[in-house]
């Protein structure tokens, strides 16, 4: 079933102006599956459409258990202060974290870090000892923080300079003393990037770059490092750090999200590889200049003319690191052991149908097939672990219709996460829904099936496969 984030039927009456009352709101939105009151009364909703989004709600508390009785004889009828930051609960946080580190930078293997070589780490930025920076926004109260500062002391001795007063960076006058800093440790990590008061509800940034003189600051201790130069990015949104992605005195760019209470300890973990990063980038990092070229009153998807588009659906401009971008301390390769090469999509429909609506523009409307279990094709993809440690790897599945008046670009179906140890093979299987993942929407919000060729692009290995249109089910 469906419930509203906090507020949100008023702010379809208030602030979006969507209805003309705040009972039509109502209605609206029950009628989504929120359960809320008034619109009864007014005749714009009916008792049986309040019965159902009940019995939604109702089901869910009883699959809980609410209704077998006393509550504490329940399974979660004795949650107390003693489940809670449990070993187990820090430990996934500890994973979570591990898991959404993505390395987006890593020339001449310049991480992992070595606690044999690199004695000395110089930590420095704005977000070096943050506590609940690393939570975002909309989270709880934590267990307790490991910053990244104490997170690379575990492994190090540590240097510390901040460089700058948070995150603003309005001035230079701790650059100095983060530029000796580096110049006297064996390796140096910059923790940089954006906080609640860059970007959070209400909050939005003007811009892709990092915010006043965080530049500045990385270039000049770069500059100056005596080691090998870290960058690690704490930030929800994209940042376009191109000047770092192209400087070779920069080794290596981590990007940590908001990492939650472990963040710090994660963080150290994969400097010194002790966890491999395997994440992947959700989102494309768009370079400054796109800002420029989207107003923020034109929400369209496709790309026009003056307009880029968005989303690396529609998106065909230069990118700082594309969407689904994410590199690890080893190497993976891939094989597609089983695919199809071609498909007949049934046609379940009259003749009148077919030959009015069903086929146009050589696409077949997803409602005159039959979209069942039949239309699933099987993938098989062999992933070896080349290289010298064992990783996590995420698999993505993109697809591109033929050509024609579609989406120009890929988009991704499907994914499968494994973790490969070094030297070893694992099978994996994606399964293609012809219906979901082959469809696209036309100009008119038409969903079809393009036939023709449609290709694949399964990690670095690209497969066609092509789909025809099957007439015995034509009903005359």
């Amino acid at each position: 079933y469906i419930v509203s984030d906090c507020d949100s039927v008023g702010v379809l009456y208030n602030t979006q102006h969507y209805t003309r009352t705040p009972e039509e709101a109502a209605a609206d939105a029950i009628k989504a599956a929120i359960h809320t009151e008034g619109a009864v009364r007014g005749g714009l909703l009916r008792e049986e459409d309040v019965n159902l989004a009940l019995a939604y709600t109702i089901t869910v508390q009883m699959r809980l258990g609410m209704f077998d009785g006393e509550p504490s004889a329940q399974p979660f009828g004795n949650l107390g202060p003693r489940d809670v930051c449990t070993p187990a609960h820090q430990q996934l946080a500890l994973q979570a974290a591990h898991q959404g580190i993505v390395l987006l930078k890593n020339s001449a293997r310049t991480l992992p870090l070595s606690t044999l070589r690199h004695h000395t780490v110089a930590v420095i930025g704005p977000n070096s000892d943050v506590t609940v920076t690393m939570i975002g926004n909309y989270a709880g109260v934590a267990c307790g923080y490991t910053t990244p500062l104490q997170g690379i002391s575990r492994y190090a001795k540590t240097i510390h300079q901040a460089g700058c007063f948070g995150v603003a960076c309005n001035g230079n006058q701790l650059i100095g003393a983060a530029e000796v800093a580096a110049r006297q440790a064996d390796a140096t990590v910059l923790v940089m990037g954006l906080d609640q008061s860059i970007e959070a509800e209400f909050i939005d940034r003007a811009g892709l770059l990092l915010p006043g003189r965080q530049q500045e600051l990385v270039s000049r201790v770069a500059k100056a490092s005596r080691g090998p130069v870290v960058l690690v990015l704490m930030c929800g949104g994209p940042v376009d750090v191109s000047f770092a992605k192209n400087d070779p005195r920069i080794g290596a760019i981590l990007w940590v999200g908001y990492p939650g209470q472990a963040g710090g300890a994660a963080i150290a973990d994969v400097l010194f590889g002790r966890a491999n990063p395997g994440g992947k980038l959700p989102m494309t990092w768009y370079p400054q200049d796109y800002v420029s070229r989207l107003p923020m009153t034109d929400m369209r998807m496709r790309a026009a003319r003056g307009y880029p588009g968005r989303t690396y659906r529609f998106y065909k401009g230069p990118v700082v690191f594309p969407f689904g971008h994410g590199m690890s301390y080893t190497t993976f390769a891939h094989t597609l052991s089983k695919a199809p090469n071609q498909f007949s999509v049934p046609i379940a429909t009259s003749l009148y149908a077919f030959k009015n609506t069903t086929i146009s523009s050589n696409a077949i409307r997803v409602a005159h097939t039959n979209c069942n279990d039949a239309m699933s094709l099987g993938l098989h993809v062999d992933i070896k672990n080349t290289g010298d440690m064992a990783g996590t790897h995420t698999l993505l599945v993109f697809a591109k219709p033929p050509a024609g008046n579609w989406s120009p670009n890929k988009q991704l179906i499907g994914f499968k996460k494994v973790h490969v140890t070094a030297g070893a093979l694992q099978s994996v299987r994606l399964d293609i829904h012809v219906c979901k993942h082959l469809s696209v929407v036309d100009k008119f919000g038409i969903r079809r099936i393009p036939m023709g060729e449609h290709s694949l692009h399964i990690g670095d290995l690209k497969h066609s496969i092509s789909l025809q249109a099957n007439l015995e089910g034509i009903k005359f």
